[in-house]
C-alpha cells in the first residue's frame, strides 16, 4: 500500500537541495520515485519502506538531479552568439586565438617585418615585386627562408 504523505513529506524535507526553479520538479521526481520502490518492494513479496529507506531514495534522486544540472551547465556550443561587449552580436567560435595565425597588425606595419629579415631576402623580394627573374640561387634562397618560416610556425 502507497503511503502518499510520507512520501511527500520526504520529498518536502529534501526539494530545498535544488535550484528554486526545479524544486516542485525535483519534489515530485522524489515522490514518484518512492512511490515505484515501493511497487517494486510490493511485487517481490517485501513489506513497506523504513524511514530510511526512503531517504537514501530521496537523496539519490538528488544527486542524479545535481549531476544533470552539471552536464546541462557545461555543454557550449562554439556557434552560439555571445554579447561582445559593444552591443553587438558574436559567434563564440570567432573569439577563440589562433596561435599559429599571422598577427596582421604587425604584418602590416613594414618596421616590424623588416626588422626580422635578412637584406638579401628583402633585395630578392623587391626584384620579385619589380617583375624581374630571379636566378636559381636567389629562387633557392627564397624558399630556404619560406621553409624556415613554415617549420616555426607549426612549432608554434
Amino acid at each position: 500500500m502507497l503511503d502518499w504523505s510520507k512520501y511527500i513529506t520526504i520529498a518536502d524535507k529534501l526539494q530545498h537541495k535544488a535550484i528554486w526553479q526545479d524544486r516542485q520538479d525535483l519534489n515530485h521526481t522524489i515522490i514518484a520515485s518512492l512511490a515505484d520502490a515501493q511497487i517494486r518492494l510490493d511485487n517481490d513479496g517485501g513489506g513497506q519502506l523504513s524511514d530510511i529507506a526512503m531517504l537514501r531514495i530521496g537523496s539519490y534522486e538528488c544527486q542524479k538531479y545535481w549531476r544533470q544540472q552539471k552536464r546541462l551547465l557545461t555543454i557550449l556550443s562554439l556557434n552560439t552568439d555571445i554579447d561582445d561587449g559593444d552591443g553587438n552580436t558574436t559567434e563564440l567560435i570567432d573569439t577563440i586565438a589562433d596561435d599559429k595565425a599571422i598577427d596582421l597588425d604587425a604584418w602590416l606595419d613594414n618596421k616590424t617585418f623588416l626588422l626580422g629579415c635578412p637584406m638579401r631576402l628583402i633585395q630578392i623580394a623587391n626584384k620579385a615585386r619589380l617583375g624581374k627573374p630571379l636566378t636559381n640561387k636567389e629562387r633557392q634562397y627564397l624558399w630556404y627562408w619560406r621553409k624556415k618560416e613554415q617549420k616555426r610556425l607549426e612549432l608554434s
